[in-house]
């Protein structure tokens, strides 16, 4: 039989008893298949993470996963253990011991948890069955009285998504440890992004770039939204992307009466759409998605026209998102500040009279958008994602950021636009582009 671990409970053991042939292990055919992050990137990580939690005077850390933004509540549990799942995933770390992940339920765990054919982090893998056995785990090790940190998601527009009821239930059971929510800790250790993580964002950079050739392949008068969405989704996986269906999409007609409004300045989320309408001559597409591989995002916007000639107004806005582009490359390199990136990247649009539903970067990897980002106009809007009061920090190499450049001509139509960006890594003379979107407006007449 495969060893399972103890159970400290009075509780129903998980299943019958499951004979395994003498010496038995899970494979690691699957590992061959999937993109793999080295140990040593691990030490990395580990490393980092066990000196922060002896500065915050912290004994152990208790991870809590969920799947909340598009299964980014995962983010932090994943950068530290390389492994998790959609069901259920918590885990335990420590200074001076290996970590510990609960992972999935009993019948899941049959014969063994696939995690261990995936990834080679993480070897504590258990089932889990509640918080009770966590916190006997926790009790067992000694750490009943400790500074134990809960480890939650966070980023700039989500606050800290530790669920009420598990941190009351810690609360109770464990009246004489200190409960702080250090979700922070992760997010700051993701500022900056090894050459490991940025070799898997290439990796779904390339991904990326195949998902636009798809779009512009498939948008046809005829063809339906659906079918439109479904092909960029198909690429994604068929090229060995992880199910990520993080595309906001929205078509409609360029040309319409002025007093009926239409959704073209964004794209819009799932199950908004896709719909079963077919696409026409002179429709747009304006769509932002993001791409994962090996649990990381790029971001890439894109703007495609279904027809043979675009209007010129149309034109001249793609014109200027790239104007837009162009600058992002040459400013955001270290050494400069987010306003003196944000500031330059905005003048084009100014120039040209555009204004912009978003105008800037947001930073990502395994999260989005990660911090910092700075998208919406000074004094509007979340203040999070609109350069309050972090204008001087400075950006630093192995920053990544994917580019939000959705512009508009007020004078022209209120309700369309076009959308741009590529995924960038902030270098020293000059940003990195992870994507190569088209520089020319899409056109599939």
């Amino acid at each position: 039989m495969l060893d399972q671990p103890p159970i400290v409970l009075k509780s129903n053991p998980p299943f019958p008893p499951h004979a395994l042939p003498p010496g038995a292990k899970p494979t690691t055919v699957p590992r061959k298949y999937m993109p793999q992050l080295s140990h040593v990137e691990r030490a990395r990580r580990w490393d980092q993470l066990r000196k922060r939690m002896v500065m915050a005077k912290i004994d152990a850390l208790v991870f809590l996963g969920n799947d909340i933004f598009w299964d980014m509540g995962l983010a932090n549990l994943r950068y530290i253990f390389n492994a998790g799942g959609k069901v259920t995933s918590y885990g335990a770390f420590f200074l001076d011991r290996d970590p510990i992940l609960w992972n999935s339920v009993a019948h899941s765990n049959r014969p063994y948890n696939f995690c261990h054919s995936v990834q080679d982090w993480t070897t504590d893998i258990r089932i889990f069955q509640g918080l009770p056995e966590i916190v006997a785990e926790l009790r067992a090790a000694g750490f009943e009285r400790s500074r134990i940190g809960m480890v939650g998601y966070s980023s700039t527009l989500v606050p800290s998504t530790l669920l009420h009821g598990e941190v009351e239930f810690l609360k109770r059971a464990l009246p004489a440890a200190e409960l702080a929510d250090v979700s922070w800790i992760i997010e700051h250790m993701r500022l900056v992004k090894s050459e490991e993580e940025i070799t898997m964002l290439r990796g779904a950079g390339k991904i990326a770039r195949k998902v636009i050739d798809a779009l512009l392949a498939v948008a046809r008068p005829g063809v339906t939204e659906a079918a439109v969405f479904g092909e960029m989704v198909r690429t994604q996986i068929a090229n060995g992307g992880e199910p990520n269906v993080f595309n906001l999409f929205n078509s409609g007609p360029v040309e319409h009466p002025e007093t009926e409004l239409w959704h073209l300045l964004h794209g819009v989320e799932q199950p908004q759409i896709p719909s079963m309408r077919p696409l026409d001559d002179g429709d747009l597409i304006v769509t932002e998605y993001h791409t994962k591989y090996g649990g990381y995002l790029t971001h890439t916007e894109y703007t495609v026209y279904v027809g043979k000639k675009p209007p010129q107004p149309l034109v001249d806005i793609f014109k200027v998102c790239v104007e837009c582009l162009d600058v992002s490359k040459d400013v955001l390199k270290a050494g400069n500040t987010l306003r003196q990136a944000w500031e330059a990247i905005r003048k084009p649009a100014a120039r040209a009279g555009l204004d912009f539903v978003e105008l800037g970067f947001h930073a990502m990897g395994v999260g989005s958008p990660e911090w910092p980002s700075v998208v919406y106009h000074e004094g509007y809007g979340h203040n999070a994602i609109n350069g309050h009061r972090i204008g001087d920090f400075v950006l630093e190499e192995g920053m990544c950021f994917g580019n939000n450049l959705d512009l508009f001509n007020p004078k022209w139509k209120p309700d369309v636009g076009c959308l741009l960006s590529d995924h960038m890594v902030v270098r020293k003379n000059g940003a990195e582009l992870l994507v190569n979107t088209p520089r020319e407006l899409g056109v599939t007449g």
